[in-house]
């Protein structure tokens, strides 16, 4: 830690002490504040961060050492050197048992503190290097199925690990074979109801006429073949958690009534009269631009708005395509095991190949292409020649287009457009930010040039 990033805390009651002391650290380079009082070192802990605090052992009937338990509850990382005067070098000892760095006497003598505080400063920095080693090592373990080390999916970690404790509604939203079921699973199996159950519909699996029924439940006689009462999917995951996968394709009619169920947290089952409480963390995923869907009048705005509390956008594969090597060893460990083969390698083209494909049914796909690989290549290495023609045939078709130069500015637009909507993704929000621009602005590009994909 640079001196001129390291940030300090005086506090004395003799002025003098105070503003000399101050003075003589900021010409080393320090950021130094000052307090004349135990309370005002209080407030100032509070409500700033300091990487070391200095403090005399005693001042005027109050004791330096309520600040050393102030600092246990607010700042337990920051380190503390206690100034002692003759006679009080016994509490300065006691002070270290109980967690200060050091104690230096008055009057100061500026080597011996130069060199306290540099080591305190190395103490406060292995501290904290420690700490974000065991956060990264405890996110790992916690998320070790979601497998990747991209930036971008280190961000749906960070993202997971604040609001899993919560009760928050989460949308999560990405293609089809990102994963999204697996990030729903693991909030769930980090937050306090994961004791209970989690519970899954797929909306997009279900006809209109079935969907509310699995969702509310019926009581006996609500419609014909309805002999004997059930209960629906919100009411089996009373105290866990409901997965709503496919959300988009959920009618408009049931998300007005699932809309109040989100609203009221009260679920009335069909043909029923009788209205009850539920309590059910709602977690949502769909691969369809929902935004798209509002404009289209094929999904209600209050509605995603209830859902997208915290929303989790997954990344497609060929967005953290440094992920594949990873996602590459694990699965062929994986089916090696499964099927009772030999641990096969895969060649370095193979992997080359592997990881410049497009992927566009995603990791999905890619565990499928593996196991696949694994089953039918008899050598114990995977080279370009046993991978899928799509595959091996990618190295000569990247995805580019040929533009002539006398074209219009508005029809090479026209052109790229179309391209990245057939070539890469028919995700429009994933789209717009291949391309630089904004959601909106793709919408109206669709439409004022007429690109059907």
């Amino acid at each position: 830690m640079s001196r001129r990033n390291a940030r300090i805390l005086v506090v004395d009651d003799e002025v003098n002490i105070r503003e000399a002391l101050g003075a003589l650290l900021e010409d080393d380079g320090y950021r130094v504040s000052t307090a004349a009082s135990v309370e005002e070192a209080f407030r100032m802990l509070r409500k700033n961060a300091f990487h070391l605090v200095i403090s005399d052992l005693r001042m005027n009937g109050e004791s330096g050492m309520d600040i050393l338990r102030c600092m246990h509850e607010t700042c337990p990382e920051t380190e503390m050197i206690f100034l002692t005067a003759y006679g009080t070098v016994e509490g300065a000892v006691e002070a270290m048992k109980l967690g200060a760095y050091d104690y230096i006497a008055k009057p100061v003598d500026r080597q011996r503190l130069t060199l306290l505080i540099e080591k305190a400063l190395d103490k406060y920095r292995l501290s904290m290097e420690n700490r974000n080693l065991r956060r990264r090592l405890s996110i790992k373990e916690e998320y070790s199925k979601i497998i990747g080390n991209s930036p971008l999916i280190r961000s749906v970690f960070k993202i997971m690990a604040e609001v899993a404790p919560t009760n928050a509604t989460v949308l999560i939203m990405g293609e089809s074979g990102t994963g999204k079921e697996l990030v729903a699973r693991s909030i769930h199996d980090r937050s306090s109801r994961r004791d209970r159950a989690f519970v899954t519909l797929n909306c997009g699996a279900l006809p209109d006429s079935l969907i509310e029924s699995e969702l509310f439940g019926y009581e006996a006689g609500a419609f014909t073949g309805a002999g004997a009462s059930k209960a629906g999917r919100i009411e089996m995951a009373s105290g866990g958690t409901l997965f709503l996968d496919e959300v988009g394709d959920m009618s408009l009619k049931t998300q007005v009534d699932l809309l109040r169920v989100l609203q009221d947290r009260e679920l009335r089952r069909l043909g029923g009269n009788r209205t009850f409480k539920v309590d059910v963390r709602f977690i949502a995923a769909t691969n369809k631009d929902l935004e798209e869907e509002i404009a289209e009048k094929r999904f209600r705005e209050d509605f995603y708005y209830r859902l997208n509390v915290v929303p989790i956008a997954m990344p497609s594969l060929r967005e953290r395509r440094e992920d594949i090597p990873l996602f590459l060893e694990s699965f062929l460990l994986e089916f090696c095991q499964v099927h009772g083969k030999k641990v096969k390698t895969i060649s370095e083209r193979a992997q080359r190949l592997l990881t410049q494909y497009g992927w566009p049914g995603n990791i999905r796909e890619l565990r499928n292409t593996i196991e696949r690989m694994v089953l039918l290549t008899r050598g114990e290495i995977i080279d370009a020649g046993d991978l899928p023609d799509q595959i091996s045939e990618s190295e000569n078709r990247q995805a580019e287009i040929t533009l002539r130069l006398d074209q219009s500015l508005e029809n090479i637009e026209k052109c790229v457009i179309r391209n990245v909507l057939t070539q890469i993704t028919q995700n429009r929000t994933q789209a717009a930010r291949i391309l630089g621009i904004s959601l909106r602005a793709l919408h109206y590009k669709i439409k004022r040039y007429g690109i059907d994909f």
